[in-house]
Parts: C-alpha cells; sequence; structure tokens
C-alpha cells in the first residue's frame, strides 16, 4: 500500500520489535523540569529520564535534568526494545493537528484569506490584528503555531540527536533494523527543523546532544545554511528508508515522504521570500525533488475529492496521521460545526474572499469573467466541484435538511449570538456524520503529504525555473481533471506569469483549509497584497416566497486583518531572546 498512515502504524505495533502492547503502555515519556520555562537551552543540557506506562501523545515530553529519575539513558540504550521505543517518541513531535491555535479555536485559514471567526477571544484577536507577542504574555501561553512549535521541534530535535548519538552501540536483536531507524531520525530530525524554519527563518542548528555545563547559547544559523543540513539529512535518510511498509509498519516514513519533503524544503528556499534574486538553480533544484516523487510511479491521485482526509487509506497518500472517529467536542463542536447541528461558535467561517476563487465549471472562467456562466442571485450553482466539497452555504442540503443561513436561521444567528460571520462553514473540516449525539465513524486525517501537492509543487517548480512547458500543463491538468473535479483544462498560451497566477489560483483550490495557504503567502511574499484586501461575507435575505437574495458584504471592523511586511517571519518567543543573553536575535519588526 502507497501511504504513511502515521497514528495506525504506533496503533498497531511495528512486527517483532514493537508489539502494539508495548507501544500502548510501554511508552517512552521523557519529562522535563521547569515545564513553564521550555526552550531548547534546557531541553538540550539534560541526561536521564524514566519509563512512563501511558501513550505517547504528549508533545510535552523532555529530558529530565533531575539526577533522581527511575532510568538512566545508559541502561535504556542497553535494551533494545527501549531504544526502538525511544526513537518512535520523536513521531510525537511532529505538527499533526490542522486546530491549534488556543486549543482548538484556530487553524491557519484564520491567518489567511481562507477564513474568519465570529469569537473574539484573545487568539482570534492576535491572529486577526497581527499582534502575535501580546498573546505570548497572557499567563505564559503563545499562539500554539509559534510558541508551541518552537518548543516541540527542539524537544523532538533533542531526542533524534540522542538517538543518532547512541544508536550505533545499542545491541539490537536480529528481528530490528538499525538502519531503517537511523534513516527515521534523519528524516524527522529534517521534518522539524523545516517546521521551524518556515515559520521563523534560520534558526540555531544543535545536531548534538550537549552536557549540562556546555555552553548552547548558540546564535541564530542563516536560513540558507538551514537548508543545506535539513538536505543533509534528507540525502541520508532516502537510503535507509524503505519504500513502503506492510500494514504492521504503516505509520513510519518512508523514502517517498523523504523526497515529498525534500520536494517542499526545496520549493519553499526557492519562493521570494528565500530568494529574493530569484536563482533560477533553485527552481531547478526543487523541480527535480518533486520530479523525483513522481518518478517512482508509487503514488496517483485519489478519484475522489470530496473524502479527501476522510479516508483511510488512499493511493494519494504519502505520509498521513490517521485520526480515527472522535467525540463531538473540541475541534468539531467549538470550531467548525453550526449550532443547527448541536455544534457551538463556529470559529472556521470561510470568507467570500475565498469562496470566489471557485471557477464556474463549465467555463474554466473566474465568476468576475462575465462570460463564465456565474449568475450572483444564484451564487452556488455550476461552481469546481471542489466548492462543494470544501464549503457549507445556504440552502444546500446537510445532515437531513437545508443550511438555514439567512436572519433567524438556526445555523446563522440565535440569541444575538454569531455563528458563523460570512454564512459559510468548513465542509472539508466537518464530515456530514458527525452530528452531535449521534455516533459518527468518519476520519479526518492530518495529510503531512499527498500526492497532489507534490504537482503543484512540481508545476511551481517548472514554471519558474523554464516557462509554462508541457510539463507543466500536464502536471496541473491532472489535478483539475481528477475524475470527481473534471474542470476544464487550463487555456493554451499562458504566459509565465499567467501559470504562476493559475498555480497559486490551483494550490489554493485544490489545498483549501489543509494548513497551505497562509504558508505560501509567506513564502511568496505576498501578504501586503492578499491579507490587507477587505474581507467579505455574505448576506442572506430569506424572501416571503421562500427564494433567496444575495449581498456580499464588507465584514465588521474587527474581522479585518492586519499584515505589515515584517509579518512574513514569526517572532521567535521572547522568553527564548531573554534566555540567549541577547545572542539569538529577534526577526526583524518584532
Amino acid at each position: 500500500m502507497k501511504r504513511i498512515n502515521y497514528i495506525s502504524g504506533l496503533l498497531k505495533g511495528a512486527s517483532n520489535e514493537r508489539p502494539a502492547s508495548d507501544i500502548l503502555t510501554g511508552g517512552v515519556s521523557i519529562v522535563k523540569s521547569e515545564m513553564s520555562n521550555e526552550c531548547p537551552h534546557s531541553l538540550l543540557r539534560v541526561s536521564y529520564f524514566f519509563i512512563s506506562l501511558f501513550l505517547l501523545s504528549s508533545c510535552q515530553k523532555f529530558l529530565d535534568r533531575a539526577p533522581s529519575v527511575n532510568i538512566s539513558e545508559d541502561q535504556v540504550f542497553k535494551d533494545p526494545i527501549l531504544a526502538a521505543k525511544y526513537a518512535d517518541n520523536a513521531y510525537n513531535y511532529l505538527v499533526d493537528e490542522y486546530a491549534r491555535f488556543n486549543d482548538h479555536r484556530g487553524i491557519t485559514g484564520q491567518f489567511a484569506d481562507e477564513a474568519v471567526s465570529g469569537n473574539n477571544d484573545v487568539s482570534v484577536r492576535t491572529i486577526t490584528n497581527g499582534t502575535y507577542h501580546d498573546h505570548y504574555e497572557k499567563g505564559g501561553e503563545s499562539l500554539n503555531d509559534i510558541g508551541d512549535i518552537w518548543n516541540r521541534a527542539y524537544g523532538g530535535i533533542r531526542i533524534t540527536n540522542m538517538m543518532l548519538t547512541r544508536m550505533d552501540n545499542v545491541p539490537w536483536n536480529a528481528n530490528q533494523s538499525p538502519t531503517r531507524i537511523k534513516g527515521e531520525m534523519y528524516f524527522l530530525r529534517a521534518f522539524l527543523y523545516f517546521e521551524l524554519i518556515k515559520r521563523f527563518g534560520g534558526v540555531p542548528i544543535m545536531d548534538k546532544v550537549y552536557g549540562v555545563n556546555d555552553n548552547i547559547d548558540f546564535p541564530r544559523n542563516t536560513y540558507n545554511e538551514c537548508v543545506d543540513f535539513i538536505i543533509k539529512d534528507l540525502d541520508a535518510a532516502d537510503g535507509m528508508l524503505p519504500t513502503d511498509y506492510d500494514n504492521s509498519n504503516l505509520g513510519r516514513a518512508t523514502q517517498g515522504a523523504c523526497r515529498a519533503l525534500r520536494s517542499r524544503v526545496l520549493l519553499y528556499a526557492a519562493s521570494k521570500l528565500n530568494n529574493p534574486e530569484n536563482d533560477l538553480a533553485k527552481w531547478q533544484a526543487a523541480a527535480a525533488a518533486a520530479k523525483s516523487v513522481m518518478d517512482m510511479n508509487q503514488y496517483s491521485l485519489q478519484s475522489t475529492y470530496a473524502d479527501i482526509l476522510n479516508v483511510a487509506t488512499s493511493p494519494e497518500y504519502i505520509m498521513i496521521k490517521v485520526r480515527g472517529p472522535r467525540a463531538i467536542d473540541g475541534m468539531l463542536l467549538d470550531f467548525v460545526m453550526s449550532p443547527g447541528s448541536g455544534g457551538a461558535q463556529g470559529s472556521l467561517n470561510p470568507t467570500q474572499n475565498h469562496v470566489d476563487m471557485y471557477e464556474m465549471q463549465a467555463t474554466g472562467k473566474a465568476i468576475t469573467d462575465p462570460t463564465s456562466g456565474y449568475d450572483p442571485q444564484n451564487p452556488y450553482a455550476g461552481r469546481d466541484p471542489r466548492f462543494y466539497a470544501n464549503i457549507l452555504y445556504n440552502n444546500v442540503a446537510w445532515q437531513g435538511r437545508n443550511m438555514q443561513m439567512w436572519d433567524g436561521g438556526k445555523d446563522y444567528l440565535a440569541s444575538n449570538i454569531i455563528y458563523t460571520a460570512t454564512r459559510y462553514y468548513c465542509r472539508k473540516m466537518w464530515p456530514e456524520v458527525y452530528i452531535r449525539n449521534v455516533a459518527g465513524t468518519a476520519l479526518i486525517n492530518f495529510v503531512f503529504f499527498r500526492y497532489a501537492e507534490i504537482l503543484l509543487n512540481y508545476a511551481e517548480a517548472q514554471n519558474e525555473a523554464a516557462g509554462p512547458d508541457a510539463s507543466v500543463y500536464s502536471a496541473v491538468n491532472l489535478i483539475r481533471q481528477r475524475t470527481s473535479v473534471n474542470m476544464p483544462p487550463l487555456p493554451a498560451g499562458l504566459s509565465q506569469s499567467q501559470m504562476r497566477d493559475a498555480i497559486r489560483h490551483e494550490r489554493a483550490v485544490e489545498l483549501a483549509f489543509e494548513d497551505f495557504r497562509w504558508y505560501d503567502i509567506m513564502r511568496w511574499d505576498i501578504g501586503t497584497e492578499v491579507i490587507t484586501k477587505p474581507m467579505y461575507g455574505m448576506n442572506v435575505v430569506r424572501n416571503t416566497n421562500g427564494s433567496f437574495t444575495y449581498t456580499p458584504v464588507l465584514l465588521p471592523v474587527n474581522m479585518q486583518k492586519v499584515y505589515k511586511s515584517y509579518m512574513h517571519r514569526y517572532p521567535i518567543p521572547r522568553i527564548e531572546i531573554y534566555k540567549s543573553k541577547n545572542i539569538l536575535k529577534q526577526n526583524e519588526g518584532w
């Protein structure tokens, strides 16, 4: 099977070396003292840890500095089973959930032009106003996409460094594959460093385990130095990882995942933010990296798009984390569901800005084109089928009734509480089977890599390197003509600039709400153009004869977004700056 199912592999175990019962009840939980002061400077000094008898799920599992714990490092690395579990723990530090801000109140769509939130709590205000630093000071917490990522990434890097340092001396047994485990560590370290540099730019590279008395107040490496380090790790991992696993080992890095990550890393490195001189060699390298995944002939597009996040296996999945059926709380209840279906106040309301991106299916033209066939008073008819997969809108049939987005409708407003600020909900994150107090069986997988991204990566990089040649058209049209989408192919004769716009549009639609749009805007350095545009919703009036009148409306001022030029990099958590004796420099503007 051509994919990686992260969580299912860990739950099922890993052949003879990691039985499921051991993974679930004997996991290595690495606990750090001074939890309120997490930072790489403390994470990387520690020496001892203990084995905890609960599932590896928390991000706050670090090596403890105290000498009075149960099992020393030496004891663990003398035991091949414990050493293997220690290595497995590194997977828990990857970003593996869409809703990350303030536990369950956000997604990067709220940063971008994809969505707004009618909720006005501190994390939402911080996102909208661009005052990311302010939220750091609220009870010691920070936006999870900033402070949490910094802490968890360096926590995971600590594990990979320890494993790479010690694993050659582990007495591995005949059923284990130390070469593969080493490849996993190189891959995971590379992935964690990429999650750092795509948010913060250059960060300190720490490639070994440091002792309690070592000076680790390191300056930041440059972005390009970090990219070189990441690519070196991926080059090492590529020859160590298998192309696939049996079902008992699903959940581990493969050669395809390694190459997919290389494609993403090099695409970001070639983009304007990180390549202002537009070095074409960087675009060529990015195109070649994506092509290496395509040439594996191991992945293909799933025929259906509407359930792209909701299937257990898919030919399109390169690496995912399966999220099994979950209770209607947190992300679902207070994030995407309407009160009419038992939810609370939806916090991911797609904007009219995003809705307007979906072309007309019959013509393949933007709705702003007077020849497209678009009818403003029947605005949801005849659109790109991905619109219907991604967006819930007024009067669409849903869960046995029609959605009511008009004034007084149960999905829009009640008791003066606005449940959707835009009159839209995110269908992609709300499988129809999820109804309050009704059991559901749908999955909402977190997709690390899927094949459509690789095709889009290739098209973008090849267009920038060589112009809109036949291979660029082929990659984009393959996505547009997915069986369940069947959009017209791109028009012939596009210029490089026109093709660039078409590819960016395709990414916005195909990868909607999957954690791409915000980072694409950052790497393209177009935030001051896109995010500062007025954000719109739709006003819906239900007429006495049962028909509807639709009028796009400017959203209130508290839903208009601020974007300054320096916001293409996140601020490094202030506590890290303070602890570094002014060696770790803050990003400009923060």
